[in-house]
């Protein structure tokens, strides 16, 4: 799931601004296309910093027995593989976090104009931290359509070792972006790009909604005690507040993040059952725990991949914004 936010319209301004008001560009058009760039260059530093995390995380999530934790995990796949084999998965996982942030942070803006309509505020008024929660969670359902199809294709890279140890497939199968494309091709067509679609929605929903609105109350809190405003309380502070709403993502939807996860991989197989059922039979057959293998890594990766994605994010578009005299 992996990294996949802000402020207003975007998760914290470096720019001057009148209270109560948010600095927009002037034309909507070009405020989605700046939108757009700064999320894709937030989801680019997000998997640079995680990526041997999220793959630790997937294979623990689809083969919760066969590691006793995450650096047993580590040291398993460093032995296996070589240290390459903590980085299986970083093209598509490249293009899934450029697609789904810079879908996410240009819907966000648009959902944030709908919440402004649907209240009777004008365009560019500030949300509170709730509002804007709300108006991440909506946007999440357009970025999980990005994000579906290059996220399966990550995570039957990163568990193919997992899956030729356990017999589930021959081995000595290719494991390249390509191979893994073509044979979902070959045996589903395009439509089994999108196995797992339904529980990536259950996932993104509730979780942005925790993502956006813990990001925005840290940095309320930050910017509270330092006695300024969100818009200035700094780097590592904006960081912070980037982990902080990556944790309470995870925390809140990471059993759903499991099924989702086993989906994709096991459809290589042959088709899966759908997430209500998928859910069941794992608690019945393996108890509950399972549903939370790999959370330890996917913790210890929210602080820097998430901080990164939102510093590289609120840069790049303080740059652009600038560009255009905004």
């Amino acid at each position: 799931m992996s990294a996949a936010a802000g402020a207003a319209r975007s998760p914290g301004r470096f720019l001057p601004w009148t209270a109560g008001q948010e600095i927009m560009a002037p034309s909507p058009i070009i405020q989605a296309i700046i939108d757009l760039s700064a999320g894709a260059c937030g989801g680019i530093a997000c998997v640079l910093c995680g990526q041997p995390f999220d793959t630790a995380k997937v294979k623990m999530q689809t083969f919760p027995n066969m590691y006793r934790g995450f650096m047993h995990c580590f040291v398993s796949i460093s032995r296996q593989v070589g240290l390459r084999g903590l980085y299986q998965g970083t093209t598509p996982a490249l293009l899934a976090n450029i697609a789904e942030n810079a879908v996410l942070f240009m819907s966000y803006g648009f959902c944030q104009d709908v919440v402004r309509l649907a209240i009777g505020l004008e365009r560019g008024t500030e949300l509170n931290d709730i509002q804007k929660a709300c108006s991440g969670s909506v946007a999440s359902i357009f970025s999980s359509l990005a994000l579906c199809p290059t996220e399966l294709v990550k995570c039957r890279l990163q568990a193919m070792h997992e899956m030729e140890a356990s017999g589930k497939v021959a081995r000595g199968q290719k494991s390249t972006v390509w191979s893994v494309v073509r044979n979902v091709l070959r045996t589903n067509g395009p439509l089994g790009f999108y196995q797992g679609l339904t529980t990536t929605i259950v996932r993104e929903i509730p979780g942005y909604f925790c993502f956006f609105g813990g990001y925005e109350l840290s940095r309320s809190l930050f910017a509270h005690t330092m006695g300024t405003d969100k818009e200035n309380i700094g780097v590592a502070p904006l960081m912070f507040s980037g982990g902080f709403g990556g944790a309470c993502l995870w925390i809140v939807v990471y059993p759903i993040d499991c099924v989702k996860s086993r989906i994709q991989v096991l459809s290589l197989t042959g088709r899966q059952e759908g997430f209500l059922k998928t859910f069941m039979g794992i608690v019945r057959s393996e108890g509950v725990r399972p549903l939370y293998s790999g959370l330890t890594p996917t913790l210890i990766r929210t602080f820097p991949a998430n901080g990164a994605l939102f510093l590289a994010y609120e840069l790049s578009r303080k740059t652009m914004m600038k560009q255009f005299d905004v």
